[in-house]
C-alpha cells in the first residue's frame, strides 16, 4: 500500500471488526501503531464519547483523512489502498469496470475535437 499509516490519521474499516460494534465503513482515528501493520484505533460516537478502542491490521482499512497534512487523502489513492487488498482476478475486475465506467462517460460527454 502507497499510504503509511501515522498517529492520527482518519481511518475507514473495509470490513465488519470481531466484535461487531464497528461495521463497515466505520471511521476512526489511529492512536497508536504496535508493529508495521497493526495498529490501535479509537472509535467514536457523535457526541465523542469512545465506542471501541481496536487493534486491526493495516489491510482491515484505508486512510482517508491524513492528520500531518490536514486534509483529505484524494480518491484515487484511498481505490489504490482498497485494490491493494485484493487478490489479483479482483483487481481485474475492478480495472474492467473502470474501463467500462471511463467508455460509458465518453459515450455521453463525447470530447470536442
Amino acid at each position: 500500500m502507497t499510504v503509511k499509516p501515522m498517529p492520527y490519521d482518519v481511518i475507514e474499516t473495509l470490513h465488519p471488526l470481531e466484535n461487531e460494534s464497528v461495521p463497515t465503513g466505520s471511521q476512526g482515528t489511529i492512536v497508536h501503531q504496535h508493529t508495521n501493520d497493526i495498529f490501535e484505533v479509537e472509535f467514536i460516537d457523535d457526541n465523542g464519547q469512545t465506542i471501541a478502542l481496536e487493534t486491526i491490521p493495516r489491510e482491515q482499512f484505508v486512510i482517508v483523512w491524513r492528520a500531518e497534512m490536514a486534509e483529505a487523502v484524494p480518491i484515487t489513492e484511498q481505490l489504490t489502498q482498497v485494490t491493494a487488498t485484493l487478490p489479483q482476478q479482483s483487481r481485474i475486475e475492478v480495472l474492467d469496470f473502470a474501463h467500462f465506467l471511463s467508455s460509458r462517460q465518453r459515450k455521453r460527454h463525447p470530447v470536442a475535437a
